[in-house]
């Protein structure tokens, strides 16, 4: 299905994991797919290999802390239909270890980049008069709480009250706002974790479904948030945990 033809998908940190597969995803459903991330290499080589599928794509270097440069980003590649707030980063620690430094760096990326990307995004939607979605990947630790990750906890918690705010606010302009909440889904960033047995046993027992999840199963909610079948869903997040948050 090409539902997505003749819009524009905006994707930051598109060159690896959930970003990459958002990024393709969307192109296969028809979007034309703007891939943003610091690393040149990483983003070519998606648009490339969305290009090998007959899909259009152009990747653009850019350190989304970087505002200045995202608005040029934005000049430059015209009306984006749809923003998928990707870039994100942790650093699971003891409360008591946190240090101000680290609490910055994961407020800045998971919610000060978040936020004003939106706003640049938004100005030319509303600008523009033509609606939009606006699509933050979030986390299940967005719904709950765990021991050493009370920094990305409260990030991932704030741009969940963000998007409620905005969905609110946006929505007389047509344009919708939501999130996506994964949980444990494993890619290069959290491969690593799973490379300890113990950690691994320890999370497929905390899932109902008793699995991690896919990134393809975390793309297609992308999609379907981007999709005109979601026209009536906005300031929701859409869990794709297992389960995880049930209990």
């Amino acid at each position: 299905m090409t539902t997505l033809d003749g819009q524009t998908a905006l994707v930051t940190g598109a060159g690896r994991g959930l970003g990459r597969g958002i990024a393709l995803a969307l192109a296969a459903a028809g979007a034309r797919v703007v891939l943003v991330s610091r690393t040149g290499a990483e983003i070519e080589s998606a648009a490339q290999e969305i290009r090998s599928h007959g899909g259009e794509a152009v990747a653009v270097p850019c350190d989304v802390l970087d505002l200045a440069r995202f608005e040029a980003v934005l000049d430059g590649v015209g009306p984006v239909d749809v923003l998928v707030n990707n870039a994100g980063t942790n650093a699971p620690m003891p409360f008591v270890a946190v240090s101000p430094d680290t609490f910055d760096t994961i407020f800045d990326l998971n919610v000060r980049s978040t936020y004003f990307l939106t706003q640049a995004v938004v100005a030319r939607m509303i600008a523009a008069g033509t609606g939009g979605s606006v699509i933050t990947v979030s986390s299940q630790m967005g719904q709950v709480g765990a021991a050493d990750r009370s920094v990305y906890c409260a990030a991932k918690h704030a741009v969940e009250g963000m998007t409620k705010a905005l969905a609110v606010e946006l929505g007389p302009h047509g344009i919708r706002v939501n999130t996506i909440a994964p949980g444990y889904v494993e890619t290069p960033l959290t491969a690593p974790y799973f490379a300890d047995q113990e950690f691994r046993a320890d999370t497929l027992r905390r899932i109902p479904l008793g699995r991690l999840g896919l990134v393809a199963e975390v793309a297609a909610a992308a999609v379907f948030l981007a999709d005109p079948a979601a026209a009536f869903v906005t300031g929701s997040s859409l869990v794709i945990d297992g389960g995880y948050t049930a209990q």
